[in-house]
């Protein structure tokens, strides 16, 4: 059963906290709350962190920190839409003037600020000596793990951003992009591995949704990759392996169903339910559904966002990931209904025609619907985050998985390969085990590493991994270049108007934070 006993109290905690924020320039003392006179204790400041978990999960905003990043995820071209930020991206047309860009860095940005006020203020209430200051420890741990998220989050798109770990007060605090991806590299590794040193390694069920040891540390691996420091990743992911008792389940699909949420290799995740409150649902259901499925069935008719018939392909037809990870049949409005007055159930089929159109992967409109032969499609819809069958598309209960296990297993066997120590086949093979795959062995380092590039493409599809690992991996023009393969791949598969260009590589800094802040320098691509 799911627990919302610490997601409900997100909402009120976020206008606690901004009103606590939203005094600091005035030069009256106004008699109402303040970061001065609110957050004494070490409970109220619990309550502050709360609302810095609120950037992870739908919130507010219809552009939320995840949906933005489906967006970006689309310049890869495996996953396409024909809504205008997918379809921008897809085709290469981003520009820093782009409302997802915009949108998800105000969100990181905001709750980076926020983390930097409740560790400050946790400094304050160490200094005071106030009672509980275990849970002053905790609250500044989660704060810390949860700056390091946000900042990771950025770099790995970004690259050089903007860096600060004191609260801004007024617009002269402004803060430098000036050698920033190192300088986030440091800020995040230094801040996951203090927080796994202080935060526990599960809560109470009041509690479920709050990052533990184990979110740090899996966490941590994640940034030693992105800094290179193959070592440390190693050393981090085996600590993971060896001490949590955490282990991948027997079934893909438990990854992302609703009965499994916040337990076993799920190691971080945002807490989402839309029957406790219609609007904290995620919006991912709503984006990928099919547009044809019944409205009773948990259909809304938007189909925004799906993968391309040739990502689907790329997966061996026995792997058991493919029911976890895409929507094999489903209840169809498109064609009518069947003589027996029911509606037809439609089939994926490789041979199914399938082209970019908003339409063009779906059942044939001149399809029979009392013919098994013409009841197929062939967009890949993604089964992760949707929910076939619920009564109303805002129903969804689905945790966002942000943190999983079978990431640190390929991170350890990425760092163990580019180290050239340790058992650089123990990771992948874990997880091509569970996908039902046959172990690997005896290939050379670089192809090593193209198998583990490929098992992350084929196990985080619709999980927004895909274009920040293929960026982290590959350099424009260089070898090898992952990412520069699948958009040339998606071009010459589908005749896309658009050339391969260094700037897939990098996202621009938002044009407005670049004309506010005098300190921020856009990207040269750009």
């Amino acid at each position: 059963m799911k627990t919302i006993n610490f997601k409900s109290l997100i909402t009120l905690c976020s206008l606690v906290f901004f009103l606590a924020l939203g005094c600091s320039d005035l030069e009256e003392n106004p008699d109402f709350t303040t970061q001065d006179n609110f957050f004494n204790t070490a409970e109220q400041l619990e309550l502050g962190v709360n609302a810095v978990y609120d950037g992870i999960g739908f919130g507010t905003q219809w552009f939320n920190h995840f949906y933005n990043r489906y967006v970006f995820e689309s310049r890869v071209g495996y996953q396409v839409g024909w809504e205008k930020g997918p379809l921008d991206f897809q085709n290469g047309n981003v520009n820093p003037g782009d409302d997802y860009i915009n949108a998800y860095w105000t969100i990181s940005y905001d709750h980076i600020n926020r983390a930097n006020s409740v560790i400050q203020k946790a400094d304050e209430l160490k200094e005071e000596g106030v009672p509980n200051q275990a849970l002053v420890d905790r609250v500044k741990a989660e704060a810390m793990f949860l700056r390091a998220f946000y900042y990771y989050n950025l770099v790995r798109y970004f690259d050089d951003i903007p860096v600060t770990t004191t609260r801004t007060e007024s617009d002269q605090d402004l803060p430098s992009n000036e050698n920033g991806k190192q300088v986030s590299l440091d800020l995040i590794i230094s801040d996951l591995s203090m927080a796994a040193e202080l935060l526990p390694e599960s809560y109470d069920a009041s509690n479920v949704g709050r990052a533990t040891k184990w979110a740090a540390m899996a966490l941590l691996v994640k940034g030693h990759l992105q800094a290179e420091n193959w070592n440390e990743a190693r050393t981090v992911a085996e600590t993971i392996v060896n001490e949590s008792g955490l282990t991948l389940f027997e079934n893909f699909e438990d990854t992302f169903a609703v009965a499994t949420e916040n337990t076993g290799p799920r190691i971080f995740e945002a807490q989402v339910s839309g029957g406790a409150n219609a609007n904290e649902a995620q919006n991912a259901h709503q984006h990928f559904i099919p547009g044809d499925l019944p409205n009773d069935q948990g259909g809304v008719g938007w189909h925004w966002l799906n993968a391309t018939q040739a990502y689907r392909a790329k997966f061996d037809p026995t792997d058991r990931r493919i029911p976890g990870t895409f929507i094999t049949e489903y209840t169809t409005t498109r064609i009518g209904e069947k003589s027996d007055g029911e509606l037809p159930t439609v089939t994926w089929s490789a041979d199914a025609p399938y082209n970019l159109s908003r339409f063009g992967g779906m059942v044939s409109a001149d399809a029979d619907p009392d013919n098994p032969d013409d009841l197929v499609f062939s967009a890949a819809w993604s089964a992760k985050y949707t929910e076939v069958g619920i009564s109303n598309a805002t129903l969804s209960e689905k945790n966002t998985v942000y943190l999983r296990l079978a990431d640190v297993l390929l991170g350890h066997s990425e760092a163990a390969n580019e180290s050239g120590s340790g058992d650089a086949y123990f990771g992948i093979n874990t997880v091509r085990e569970r996908a039902g795959l046959p172990a690997l062995s005896g290939l050379s380092q670089d192809e090593l590493r193209d198998a583990i590039v490929n098992e992350r493409v084929l196990e985080f599809g619709f999980e927004c991994e895909i274009y920040p690992e293929l960026k982290r991996k590959s350099t424009f023009g260089g070898s090898p270049d992952y990412l520069g393969e699948y958009i040339q791949e998606f071009i010459d598969t589908y005749d896309v108007d658009r050339t391969l260009s260094p700037r897939d590589y990098v996202l621009p800094i938002p044009l407005n934070e670049v004309l506010g802040n005098p300190n921020v320098t856009q990207n040269p691509l750009y």
